[in-house]
């Protein structure tokens, strides 16, 4: 009987013993498991060193833009860096070189692995709802839609970028860029009005500049041809 009891207690450590090495294999597996998870929740920022066709997106927006004169060639170097701070310092953001959600969200790129790559709806959708606020907060619902037309007009136009996101950025081209108001909140009207551009309305019927008469000092755009006139906006 005491012998029966001694080889019990030899087993007891053993099975012990057992389930402590498959506690730690588990742990490692859970440790292997997580590391490249991480590694894809890096991929949410695109940096220096980077490389691939996200690269490449961001390199050809912003030389279409007028940030980045290299080569688009799918290496994030040192030209790109600077090209992405002077985008970021132009557009009111951490000018840390680095494509993370809100700066791929100014540029109109979805990362993968990123919830956030847009702040609303579609991409597009939310980019000019928010140049429509910016621009056109104070007009009429007609002329809120008529602001978002003049961009979806610039993009079929080959004289200006094919992309929402390239004709809202391109250098020079909407004040609210420049001043940072393209960072704020659309409200349910510039949604709509964006929205219903989208959809193909355009009461400009196809033009491609707007100014306020009011507030407008360039003497360029005074010499283009009025076609119309909505709330403060006349377009041509």
């Amino acid at each position: 009987m005491q012998s029966n009891v001694s080889q019990k207690s030899r087993r007891v450590p053993l099975k012990v013993a057992c389930v402590i090495v498959a506690v730690l294999t588990l742990a490692c597996a859970v440790v292997l498991f997580v590391l490249p998870s991480e590694g894809g929740a890096e991929a949410a920022s695109v940096k220096q060193g980077s490389t691939g066709a996200t690269v490449r997106q961001i390199q050809t927006k912003l030389k279409n833009w007028g940030y980045y004169t290299g080569t688009v060639d799918g290496i994030y170097g040192s030209k790109t860096t600077a090209a992405v701070k002077y985008f970021q310092r132009k557009n009111g953001l951490t000018a840390d070189g680095v494509v993370g959600p809100k700066t791929a969200a100014a540029m109109g790129i979805t990362l993968t692995g990123s919830s956030s790559a847009s702040t609303g709806g579609s991409g597009d959708l939310n980019l000019l709802a928010r140049l429509v606020y910016g621009e056109a907060r104070g007009e009429p619902y007609l002329g809120q839609v008529a602001v978002a037309a003049v961009v979806l007009n610039r993009v079929k136009s080959s004289s200006f970028p094919n992309t929402v996101s390239g004709v809202i950025y391109q250098t020079g081209a909407f004040d609210v860029v420049t001043d940072g108001q393209i960072n704020l909140t659309p409200n349910d009207s510039a949604k709509r009005a964006a929205q219903d551009a989208l959809n193909g309305w355009d009461p400009t019927n196809g033009c491609l500049f707007y100014y306020n008469p009011s507030t407008a000092t360039s003497a360029w755009i005074r010499k283009k041809p009025v076609k119309l006139s909505i709330g403060n906006h006349v377009f041509c």
